[in-house]
């Protein structure tokens, strides 16, 4: 005997699905086909009149962290309102789905968890790694943002409250570059934490145990990205927020395997270089021509470090003249080729002991930054260092009088960890500094003249290179289109058109940052014979056809036929 659908059962499993879910704008027709009605008020609202009483919903919360908390539920209970929120009111609402909210979401991750997206992996089930991965609800897969949680922002080891991270990475993909959210997936991978407050917090979720390190570490990504590869092996892989110990050698390991990339590493590289590509078409002075100073000489500094010499010697400089340029500082001072424990990428960095061994002031021989700024005098400073307050007044001062304007980029997330505010070196500096940071900074106003403070953080960047790749085809991700997406990114520098303007675009244009972002990045990749061929004209079309707009559509047949299949029984 068969049985009649139970048309409510059916009703609440599509308003359960974020990507189907229209809520309150499900035509008369649709309620009537689905069983919605009842489920739904009666009036019938178009998706412009839901984002104004989203926003409204919005700007009720009283904290930060609450609106995070608000938009996290719109984007688990129906996806394209949630995006076309987030995108009309793209200024105000990144800060609070990424940084520097999003920080305080991965703290208490575990008390504000409502509903699972994404994926987590956790060590004890390593042997059921493509069951997980077959669990996923999106069927198909293009851009995984993959965590283990242990390097998030400046605040180090959350466990697993990194997932906050390839959740708002994700997030901003699409919002900020147009990648369909229905084939992207976060991912974290639990392989414990070694953060006692996560460990005794009796609302912590993720796996209870120390980290897993050395080989069953390295081991257990392995498992992961092996198992990615049979699963969807065109997929980009983007590394997220790993410690500087597991971030190069992974990249390394992989790059070669799948489409993949280390967005700290090369992200970071990539909006750095092109706010100073900017900067220095700003001060008519090549990047060639200035000395720079690191203050953090883990992997992302290095990053950075690599791709500014690439530059150099693309103005001219030779390798060896190009690396003389670059000071990295640590917590032991100035990287040297003397000193002991450097990690490989730090090796690479390093300053002619023979050369330097005079600058120091402190008794154990260490070179400190203030020693850097009187004798190497570098016109450029880039704090990566993850620390707060770390570029003094004495540093900038210092600075100051060896260049007319300073080039200073504090650029460690959160706003807590950066190292100096704008207001600060604006200050020091006399108004001269030019100054770019990673976590947003409302302008400054120095004796009557206004100072926009650009924010260089990388979601300039990473949202145009997934658009690119996807949209090319590219079958991996090169160095060279990270400078693609940087030089692209200094031909649209305001600063370029007005003196006074910010060194970056407003956010506010960031989705048509990402697209032409994206077609420097395809182009560089078929230029490189890793994605196939094909005209300007069919690469901006395919750039344009890939990019997703907010809209409701029809509920796709074949979730329907499988509502209809669930709930008749023969």
């Amino acid at each position: 005997m068969q049985k009649t659908p139970d048309m409510t059962t059916r009703g609440l499993d599509i308003l359960s699905e974020p990507a189907l879910n229209k809520g309150t704008a499900f035509s008369d027709a649709e309620r009537h086909k689905y069983g919605l009605l009842g489920l739904l008020p009666p009036h019938i609202e178009d998706l412009d009149q839901q984002t104004g009483r989203a926003y409204d919903a919005l700007q009720a919360k009283d904290t930060d962290l609450e609106r995070h908390i608000y938009l996290r539920a719109l984007q688990d209970t129906n996806e394209v309102l949630f995006y076309s929120l987030v995108i009309t009111h793209i200024e105000e609402i990144m800060p609070l789905i990424y940084t520097p909210v999003v920080g305080e979401a991965c703290e208490r991750f575990s008390e504000i968890y409502r509903r699972p997206r994404g994926l987590f992996i956790s060590y004890p089930h390593r042997d059921r790694i493509d069951e997980m991965l077959d669990n996923a609800v999106n069927e198909t897969v293009e851009a995984i943002v993959v965590t283990d949680g242990e390097r998030i922002l400046g605040l180090g080891d959350q466990g697993a409250g990194g997932m906050g991270i390839p959740i708002g990475k994700l997030a901003l993909y699409t919002a900020a570059g147009g990648v369909d959210p229905r084939i992207t997936l976060p991912i974290i991978l639990d392989v414990g934490t070694n953060n006692k407050t996560r460990l005794d917090d009796p609302l912590y979720i993720g796996w209870r145990h120390e980290r897993i390190s050395g080989d069953a570490y390295f081991a257990f990504v392995d498992q992961f990205v092996q198992a990615v590869k049979r699963k969807w092996p065109n997929v980009l892989l983007q590394f997220e927020d790993f410690a500087q110990a597991h971030a190069e050698p992974l990249l390394e390991k992989y790059r070669d395997q799948l489409c993949s990339y280390n967005d700290d590493i090369q992200g970071t590289a990539a909006v750095t270089a092109g706010s100073l590509l900017a900067a220095c078409k700003l001060l008519g002075m090549p990047l060639s021509k200035h000395r720079i100073a690191f203050l953090g000489a883990g992997s992302a500094g290095a990053g950075i470090a690599e791709q500014l010499i690439g530059v150099m010697i693309d103005e001219g400089l030779s390798e060896a003249e190009a690396r003389a340029r670059i000071y990295m500082v640590d917590r032991f001072g100035l990287l040297h080729d003397k000193m002991d424990g450097l990690l490989g990428f730090q090796q690479r960095l390093t300053q002619d002991h023979a050369v330097v061994s005079g600058w120091a002031t402190a008794t154990d021989g260490g070179i400190s930054l203030l020693d850097v700024m009187k004798h190497g005098k570098p016109g450029i400073l880039i704090g990566v260092s993850g620390q707060k307050g770390l570029f003094s007044e004495d540093i900038i001062r210092e600075m100051a009088k060896n260049t007319a304007r300073p080039i200073v980029f504090p650029l460690s997330n959160p706003t807590s960890r950066a190292e100096a505010v704008p207001e600060d070196i604006i200050r020091w500096t006399e108004g001269t500094a030019l100054v770019a940071t990673g976590s947003p900074f409302a302008p400054v106003t120095y004796k009557g003249k206004l100072h926009q403070i650009a924010q260089s953080n990388n979601t300039y960047i990473f949202p145009g290179i997934g658009l690119g790749v996807l949209a090319a085809g590219a079958r991996r991700v090169t160095d060279k289109m990270f400078m693609a997406a940087a030089r692209a990114l200094a031909d649209l520098s305001p600063a370029l058109k007005d003196p006074h303007a910010s060194l970056l675009p407003p956010v506010s244009d960031i989705r048509a940052v990402s697209k032409a972002i994206a077609l420097a990045v395809a182009r560089q990749a078929q230029a490189e014979n890793v994605a196939p061929p094909s005209s300007p004209e069919e690469l901006a079309a395919k750039i344009t056809a890939r990019f997703w707009e907010p809209a409701y559509a029809d509920i796709p047949d074949a979730f329907d036929q499988k509502l209809k299949e669930n709930f008749h029984e023969v």
